[in-house]
């Protein structure tokens, strides 16, 4: 299966950039909401312990072993449409995937036995994410290498993806704390109610940028069905011995371990030990705007000269850096924290920035050495792992507010509190330095090696 180039649509530029950026932008309303906000509303309001939701969203990531994998099979044997091989699918999965979300934040069962608010939590849950945004997310991840062959503009997809997914991180991060949280007994408590209508509201945004990125972006590589026969031993073969592949699913886990670690534990670093709702607001608001002014304008630059994974490995390490700082200081001020959170968030903005593009190199680079493409496949496995993470960095914030003795009853105690502080300093620290470890001496694809790779495969399609 070669892929060809499609010279019937207009050539690459803004505005599949922009429509690239609706895509994340969509995405992120559910993902960074469930992220940010899915514990503290099934632990603060729905009365569930934090490690019952942490349970369950590592459980869920045994469906996804299997819905991944069978999505990227299935877009890999797809036709090319009229619309593209990939565009057909954001248009079919947006309205679950948004109606999915919304039905996990359902306030209205607060009073429901518990049996019934655990089965609601699970079963929502498992639709939204084994289900339906992975039936959405890995069509349009996979769908970058089709939109242009060339690594330059993939490599401003990737950024402009990152924007979105920043953009989102603002709105959801420093606009959900401004409405969700109420003062009750001079506490700072999360409201159900709001979070209903919030997450509804997220909803509509979502369907609405996704429609954005249908109708702005076009396929300009053709990739034709993948016709062979399913071989799951030879597809098993491929990725362990794919080193490239394994290099990114590390990183990528590690990352979102320690990235969501820093998000998830706002929800409770901000308001139980500092108090402060608006500083939370703060966090994603400042963070959010330094990705935006230093690593959307540099890193694909800086990645052009130097080379995206040796960017990536120095900027987790100054990330790492920037919390152990934090920690010695232990500031006392909350604005003080959200400056260290925003310094630590520029420096893995970076790799943040570069790594879709990071990910059609990946491709690439399989399709060098098998001599098939396998977009669908292979961002499956990669949109699995990173699921993990997701899952891991919950179960792991879940287990460790268990850990220091964290529920309703003990929410603002001194004790509690300073554990709180404490890892919400230590997890980005290990898991910042785990990443540039993993990118140092497991990712193989260096500057000189990608150039390499595209180099050979415009070779081959001349040719072909």
């Amino acid at each position: 299966m070669m892929a060809k180039q499609n010279t019937s649509v207009p050539p690459f530029g803004m505005r599949d950039k922009v429509g690239y950026m609706f895509g994340d932008f969509a995405n992120d309303f559910t993902f960074i909401l469930s992220s940010m906000f899915m514990m503290k509303f099934y632990t603060d309001v729905m009365e569930i312990p934090a490690s019952m939701v942490g349970i369950l969203m590592m459980a869920a990531r045994f469906a996804d072993a299997v819905t991944d994998v069978t999505m990227g099979q299935l877009v890999d044997r797809a036709r090319p449409a009229k619309d593209g091989k990939f565009r057909p699918w954001i248009r079919r999965m947006c309205g679950p995937v948004a109606v999915s979300s919304f039905l996990i934040y359902q306030s209205a069962f607060v009073n429901m036995p518990y049996g019934f608010r655990v089965g609601w939590m699970v079963v929502t849950y498992l639709l939204w994410g084994s289900v339906f945004y992975t039936a959405i997310n890995i069509p349009y991840g996979s769908m970058a290498s089709a939109i242009s062959p060339e690594p330059k503009d993939r490599a401003q997809l990737s950024t402009w993806r990152n924007i979105g997914a920043t953009l989102a991180g603002l709105v959801i991060g420093a606009g959900t704390p401004m409405f969700a949280y109420v003062t009750v007994n001079g506490n700072t408590v999360l409201s159900g109610f709001r979070m209903t209508v919030i997450a509804g509201a997220f909803s509509v945004f979502a369907l609405i940028c996704y429609f954005l990125c249908f109708n702005m972006v076009r396929e300009r590589v053709q990739i034709e069905a993948n016709n062979r026969k399913m071989d799951v031993g030879r597809l098993v073969k491929n990725f362990v011995t794919n080193r490239a592949l394994l290099g990114i699913i590390v990183a990528a886990i590690l990352l979102l371990l320690a990235q969501l670690g820093m998000q998830g534990l706002s929800g409770y670093v901000f308001p139980n030990y500092y108090g402060s709702a608006g500083a939370q607001s703060m966090s994603s608001l400042v963070s959010s705007v330094a990705v935006l002014a230093i690593c959307a304008p540099f890193a694909a630059k800086l990645s052009a000269v130097y080379g995206k994974k040796e960017v990536s490995s120095v900027s987790c390490l100054l990330g790492a850096f920037v919390y152990i700082i934090c920690l010695m200081v232990k500031p006392r001020s909350a604005y003080v924290y959200v400056a260290f959170y925003t310094l630590a968030f520029v420096g893995i903005g970076f790799f943040n920035t570069v790594i879709w593009a990071m990910i059609t190199d990946v491709i690439d680079d399989a399709e060098v050495k098998n001599g098939i493409r396998e977009d669908g496949t292979i961002y499956a496995v990669y949109s699995f792992a990173r699921k993990v993470g997701q899952a891991l960095s919950s179960g792991m914030v879940g287990g460790l507010l268990s850990l220091i003795g964290y529920n309703q009853a003990t929410a603002f105690d001194p004790g509690v509190t300073e554990g709180i502080f404490e890892i919400s300093c230590i997890i980005p620290i290990i898991g910042f330095v785990a990443v540039s470890l993993a990118l140092i001496f497991i990712y193989p694809l260096n500057k000189k090696q990608v150039e390499q790779n595209a180099a050979e495969l415009a070779r081959r399609r001349e040719t072909g």
